[in-house]
């Protein structure tokens, strides 16, 4: 009898579903682990970008999806240093979707993570609206890699958005003009338990660092402690 209770009871706790806010560290977990293996990559991504950069989104596992041609859903965080003029320490993450048609025929029907860098305050504003298209309401493009891509760094830090992938182990700049990015407010409620804008979680910091985004947080501030634009 002791047995077969055993038994149901571990059914029940493996078929019980995982509660959002578990949903939601797990979310920030991924993107911290994502974060890291870019970081790591040989010849990725310049420093000097990093350096530079007031924001970084990071949206792990992007995958295409059957609705329209090519559609694509995202789901990941905003990370920003603090401050004003973004001097500070890196602050606690704000949950982001991203979402676009023409993401999908670049996914190739494979699960792909994206990183963004957010290189001047005009580009950071723009993401603390409800939503921002890219290419029309934040100028992005691909962005650089490796040392022959140093050379051309003015160029790229003109733009608002740089923006990366990485699929299958291959990573590039890639563009992702026409995708949308939206801030994602039921994902915030649960990760802060409460309804919070995202202008408050990265502006204000009345929110700290939840413990799925300490990682994630931390990754950053070691990789590039000072913000170096000008």
């Amino acid at each position: 009898m002791r047995l077969i209770l055993a038994t149901g009871l571990s059914i029940l706790l493996a078929s019980t579903p995982v509660s959002a806010d578990d949903e939601e560290q797990e979310r920030l977990a991924n993107g911290a682990a994502v974060l890291e293996e870019i970081l790591n990559i040989p010849d990725g991504i310049p420093q000097e970008l990093i350096d530079k950069a007031e924001c970084v989104v990071v949206i792990p596992s992007v995958k295409k999806f059957a609705i329209g041609i090519g559609g694509s859903y995202g789901r990941g965080a905003l990370v920003c240093r603090g401050g004003k003029s973004f001097s500070g320490t890196w602050g606690p993450p704000a949950m982001y979707r991203l979402e676009g048609a023409n993401i999908g025929f670049q996914l190739g029907g494979q699960a792909t993570d994206f990183l963004l860098l957010v290189m001047n305050p005009k580009g950071a504003e723009s993401l603390l609206r409800s939503k921002v298209k890219l290419g029309a309401d934040a100028a992005a493009v691909a962005g650089p890699k490796g040392r022959a891509a140093m050379a051309a760094t003015d160029a790229y830090l003109r733009a608002e958005i740089l923006s990366y992938s990485r699929s299958r182990g291959l990573f590039a700049g890639i563009s992702l003009e026409g995708s949308t990015l939206r801030q994602d407010n039921n994902a915030n409620e649960k990760t802060y338990g409460r309804k919070i804008t995202v202008r408050e979680i990265v502006m204000d910091r009345k929110v700290a660092v939840p413990a799925g985004g300490g990682r994630l947080v931390s990754l950053l501030q070691k990789a590039s402690p000072h913000n170096l634009s000008e």
